[in-house]
């Protein structure tokens, strides 16, 4: 009885021993796993934070290039209107002028400009 209480014994301490070594394996494990977890935690705060940079350098970048194009748009769109006003200008000094020159071949324009007018409504 003796031989096998003591290979019971030994058992136990091999056993013993095994479990505590396998016991401090597992929690190697779980602070490498936390560890890990905290650089992939901190990698993705840095990608967060990169991302909204860039996020927000692309919007004041389309926000400046929409301002310029209203700009541009404006500035087209006030010369044309000046052009037109330039036109109509134009125009007026000129009938002005033939009116002022000729006010009998005027006359008689209108005259018949009015009876095509009145015929053409007759229709």
């Amino acid at each position: 009885m003796s031989s096998s209480d003591g290979e019971g014994a030994m058992m136990n301490l091999t056993d013993k021993a095994t479990y505590e070594r396998l016991e401090k394996d597992l929690s190697s494990v779980k602070s490498d796993i936390a560890a890990l977890a905290d650089q992939v935690s901190d990698a993705l705060g840095t990608l967060t934070g990169t991302a909204k940079k860039q996020t927000r350098r692309g919007y004041k970048q389309a926000r400046a290039n929409v301002d310029s194009v209203l700009s541009d748009v404006s500035e087209r769109g006030n010369a044309a209107i000046d052009a037109a006003q330039n036109a109509v200008s134009s125009i007026e000094d000129t009938l002005e002028e033939a009116i002022q020159q000729r006010p009998l071949a005027t006359v008689g324009l209108a005259i018949g400009l009015g009876f095509l007018i009145g015929v053409t409504w007759r229709r």
